[in-house]
C-alpha cells in the first residue's frame, strides 16, 4: 500500500521500516533495560531478532510481543477484563472507538487485546499525544505498536494544520488501511471521571473526508466506548494533582510525573475491568444531520456522552463512594457492609500514598470519592 508522504511524521511504522527501527531500539541501553525488566533477562537483542524474523506484519509483532505482555499483565494486576461488543455485529469493517479516558497507556492497549479476543480481525491504531513521548525510544515503540502522533506541542497557528493532518490520516486509516482507531473523547484524562466528549475532538475528525460534517463523521464509523476500572491505581496521584493546582494555579506536571503515572497505571491494582461498545453513531446520525453546524456537533457530543454513561459497569465501590460523598444511604442496596468496609480500607490506603508537604486530607478524600462517584451520577442521569 502506498501511504501519502504527508503522514510520515505521525503515522505508525510500516512493516518495511521495522528492521531499521528495531536496530535503533536495540542500540538504546535504556530501552533494553526496560525490556529485560518486563520480559526477563532472557530477552536479549539476539532472541528478539529471532522472534521478529518470524513476523511479516505489525499485527504479527503485536501478537508476538505486545498482546502476550498485556495478557500476562492482566493476570497479575486485574481480576478479569471483558468486553461486550454485541452492538457491533459486523466485525470486518474498521471502527473509530471514542472512549472515556482513565489510564494513559492501558485504555487503548487493552482494547487491542479485547478486540482480538472478541473475534475482530485486527487491533486498533492509537492516537497518542506527543507530550507523553518523553524518551526517543518511547516514540519509536508506540509507533511500532500502531500509534499515530497527536501534535500538541505546537503553537496556535500550527495547531489547525496539525489537527487537519491528523483528521486526514484517520480517514485514510479507516478507508484505505481498513484499520480500527482509538481516540479519547477529550484531550487528556478526565481526572474527576466526569466524562464529557469535547466538541473540538468531533470537529477535528470532521476536517478530513468529504461532504457534510455528518457525512465526514459517518465515514469514520464512530463507536462510543465505555471503559470501567473497579480501581484506578492513579487515583491518589490525580487527587494530589488537584491539590497542587488548587494551591498553585501555575502548577504543571513534569515529564517525571507523566512517567510515574504511566508506570503506576500499568502495574497497579485495577480489580475488574469492563469495556462496553455502544452501537455505531451511524445508526442515529441522520436524525441530527440537518441541525445548524454548531448545534450539530453539540448534539452528537451529547448523544455520545449518553451512550458512554449508559455503558459504565458500576462496581460496589462506585456506590459506596457516592453515598460517602453525599453522606447518605441512597445506594445501600447496591453493596454489602463487607464491600463498604473493603472500599473504605482501600481509600485510606490510597490517601496514605500521597506525597505532599502539606496534604489537605479532607480535600484529597473528597477528590477520590468524586472520581468513583461521578460514573454513578452520570449513569443515573443518562438512564433518566
Amino acid at each position: 500500500m502506498i501511504i501519502p508522504q504527508e503522514f510520515d511524521a505521525i503515522r505508525p511504522y510500516t512493516p518495511e521500516e521495522l528492521p531499521a527501527v528495531f536496530e535503533e531500539l536495540f542500540a538504546d541501553p535504556e530501552f533494553l533495560a526496560v525490556v529485560q525488566q518486563v520480559m526477563g533477562p532472557q530477552a536479549t537483542p539476539e532472541v528478539l531478532r529471532a522472534q521478529l524474523a518470524q513476523c511479516q506484519t505489525i499485527l504479527d509483532v503485536q501478537k508476538t510481543f505486545f498482546l502476550p505482555l498485556m495478557i500476562d499483565l492482566l493476570k497479575r494486576c486485574s481480576d478479569g477484563c471483558h468486553m461486550d461488543s454485541s452492538a457491533l455485529p459486523d466485525k470486518m469493517v474498521g471502527y473509530t472507538f471514542v472512549s472515556n479516558h482513565r489510564d494513559i497507556v492501558l485504555d487503548s492497549a487493552l482494547l487491542s487485546v479485547l478486540l482480538i479476543g472478541n473475534g475482530f480481525p485486527t487491533t486498533v491504531e492509537i492516537a497518542i499525544g506527543d507530550n507523553l513521548l518523553i524518551r526517543p525510544w518511547i516514540e519509536k515503540l508506540v509507533r511500532v505498536n500502531k500509534s499515530f502522533i497527536v501534535r500538541r506541542s505546537v503553537g496556535i497557528r500550527e495547531m489547525l494544520a496539525a489537527s487537519s493532518l491528523m483528521s486526514r490520516y484517520m480517514h485514510f486509516a479507516i478507508a484505505e488501511k481498513h484499520e480500527n482507531i482509538w481516540i479519547a473523547q477529550r484531550e487528556g484524562r478526565a481526572k474527576d471521571s466526569n466524562d464529557r466528549t469535547q466538541e473540538s475532538v468531533l470537529k477535528m475528525m470532521a476536517m478530513g473526508g468529504e461532504g457534510t460534517p455528518a457525512e465526514r463523521l459517518a465515514a469514520l464509523r464512530i463507536v462510543p466506548l465505555s471503559i470501567s476500572y473497579e480501581y484506578d491505581p492513579c487515583d491518589y496521584l490525580k487527587a494530589q494533582e488537584f491539590q497542587q493546582k488548587r494551591d498553585n494555579p501555575d502548577f504543571r506536571k513534569s515529564k517525571a510525573d507523566d512517567l510515574q503515572n504511566m508506570q503506576i497505571g500499568i502495574f497497579g491494582r485495577k480489580g475488574r475491568i469492563h469495556y462496553q461498545a455502544a452501537p455505531c453513531i451511524n445508526t442515529w446520525l441522520d436524525e441530527v444531520k440537518d441541525l445548524p453546524k454548531g448545534e450539530f456537533f453539540a448534539e452528537v457530543a451529547r448523544r455520545m456522552d449518553q451512550a458512554i454513561h449508559r455503558g459504565y459497569r458500576l462496581y460496589p465501590g462506585n456506590y459506596v463512594a457516592a453515598d460517602m460523598l453525599k453522606g447518605e444511604q441512597t445506594f445501600a442496596d447496591r453493596y454489602t457492609e463487607a464491600e463498604a468496609a473493603t472500599f473504605r480500607q482501600y481509600l485510606e490506603g490510597q490517601l496514605a500514598k500521597v506525597q505532599l508537604p502539606a496534604p489537605d486530607m479532607p480535600f484529597l478524600r473528597e477528590q477520590i470519592l468524586t472520581m468513583y462517584a461521578n460514573p454513578v451520577f452520570n449513569q443515573l442521569a443518562a438512564l433518566g
